[in-house]
């Protein structure tokens, strides 16, 4: 998958990296051309975190990263769905616990509605799943939100 993005941590200082994970991530969107963003609500090591992001999670031992982004599209926005397209890779960097991560993107049709089936740890870091229009995606993301 081609990188289209590299990221620099410019909040905490770069002292070392010890490891690196692997996630899948999507813009799914719906026959209504509305796209799933997961709103995050909650306080950890991080600070507070009050914000909106595209649904995905870490890849587990055995995936592939389309078989990844699949099941934690069920688990989070409860949508079975379908690659469409690879969008690419985006490399970004959390100083603070010495890691650095490999976002794989997708482009991901939603299909049937199966149920969440949240990991304990995002259902206290997941406050609601949104179905926004493009324009209020762009809107949710921005500095200004």
């Amino acid at each position: 998958m081609k990188t289209i993005l590299h990221l620099k941590d410019d909040q905490y200082p770069f002292t070392y990296i010890d490891q690196i994970r692997e996630i899948s991530r999507a813009v799914v969107f719906n026959d209504k051309g509305e796209i799933a963003l997961t709103k995050l609500l909650a306080d950890d090591k991080f600070g507070h975190r009050d914000y909106y992001e595209l649904p995905g999670g870490g890849v587990q031992a055995g995936e592939t990263y389309e078989q990844a982004v699949l099941r934690e599209i069920e688990e989070e926005i409860g949508f079975a769905g379908e690659i469409v397209a690879e969008i690419g890779q985006v490399i970004d960097f959390y100083n603070l616990i010495h890691r650095e991560n490999h976002n794989h993107y997708f482009l991901v049709k939603a299909h049937a509605f199966v149920g969440t089936r949240m990991e304990e740890k995002e259902k206290h870091l997941i406050e609601k799943i949104v179905w926004v229009d493009i324009e209020e995606a762009r809107r949710l993301f921005s500095p200004s939100g």
